[in-house]
């Protein structure tokens, strides 16, 4: 019953994932959700975004970004590195990323969905048959959080002791 929220991986940031593992997995395509994700909700991209994202584009790559907001904050957000994007994606509903893995140019099993929502991201992954790693999310000093991530937080600790879907990949989680 709760499968359909179960990431692949968790990771505390996309900065701490091991991204060469992903590559010699054979995943070629990131997908990755902005707010909460990339940086803060509604935030601009800042310059260590920019440059991890464009990184990751130089090792070979593809990227794109698959959000619900609007057109005009992915355009604001992607300006400085055209960073392709569907915007008004609809998540959970697998009609996003399947635009994403088109854009991507890839099959299913050479892309991951990287986001900080169980109900949104990662059950929109798992719907549309893709891997994923959940991030903890971007937070800000003296910031609230809403009662879903607690359940989220719940569902977290089921999963940890999932035998069978805990860290379907081997942790992706850099040492620290």
């Amino acid at each position: 019953m709760f499968e359909q929220f179960y990431p692949y991986e968790y990771a505390r940031s996309v900065f701490g994932i091991d991204y060469d593992k992903l590559y010699k997995l054979g995943y070629r395509g990131l997908i990755f959700d902005v707010d909460n994700t990339l940086v803060h909700h509604g935030d601009p991209s800042t310059e260590e975004v920019d440059a991890f994202l464009l990184g990751l584009q130089s090792r070979g790559f593809g990227i794109v970004l698959l959000s619900d907001n609007e057109t005009s904050r992915l355009e604001s957000f992607t300006a400085k590195t055209h960073i392709p994007f569907i915007p008004d994606a609809g998540k959970p509903s697998p009609m996003g990323y399947e635009a994403a893995l088109a854009k991507l140019g890839l099959e299913r099993s050479e892309a991951i969905v990287i986001g900080d929502q169980m109900f949104t991201d990662i059950r929109g992954a798992n719907a549309s048959g893709l891997a994923s790693i959940l991030v903890h999310y971007v937070t800000v000093p003296g910031q609230h959080i809403g009662k879903r991530r607690y359940v989220e937080k719940a569902l977290l600790a089921l999963w940890r002791k999932n035998k069978r879907l805990y860290q379907r990949l081997g942790s992706v989680e850099r040492p620290s």
